[in-house]
């Protein structure tokens, strides 16, 4: 429209940080308070409760901001998973289970191949190196496993 001035709307900084405060803090990288609550699924408050009984290491900005690190993230992350107890699985609808013993795992830095011998079946599991030290697989260990297959191929053998 002529004569009318074309308004525009500015975007202002996010107000918990200054928007010249550096989050790499030299090698180590920094979230703002407010994402690293969120990430966590606790509010703001709680952060500072933590920090205060030094379950939290935040870092202060040259403007006085809270900034945590997220290596602490990270940290509380994984120590929440240790800590939180599986629930015991009452039902499923995998009907094809097998009881072996494991006689292969081979690793690298992230995945694994294990291998089970379930009767006269020779299972073959993919999963990651992380998975293989959180379940502590050892060869000659009794597991169950589970298989559910959406695609099954029959071959005739002649």
């Amino acid at each position: 429209m002529r004569g009318m001035a074309r308004r525009t709307r500015a975007t202002a900084p996010e107000p918990d940080l200054d928007p010249d405060v550096d989050l790499t803090l030299g090698r180590e990288r920094a979230l703002r308070i407010g994402q690293a609550a969120e990430l966590l699924g606790v509010g703001i408050d709680t952060l500072r409760r933590w920090e205060s009984s030094h379950k939290l290491r935040m870092i202060r900005t040259s403007g006085g901001q809270r900034i945590v690190p997220i290596l602490e993230v990270s940290r509380l992350l994984a120590e929440r998973r240790r800590d939180t107890a599986d629930r015991p699985i009452v039902a499923q609808s995998a009907r094809n289970r097998f009881v072996g013993i494991v006689t292969r795992v081979e690793r690298d830095g992230v995945a694994a191949v294990v291998e089970v011998l379930a009767g006269p079946h020779r299972l073959v599991s993919l999963m990651t190196a992380e998975a293989v030290d959180e379940l502590e697989i050892t060869i000659g260990q009794e597991v169950v496993c589970v298989v559910k297959s959406t695609n099954v191929i029959v071959e005739i053998p002649r």
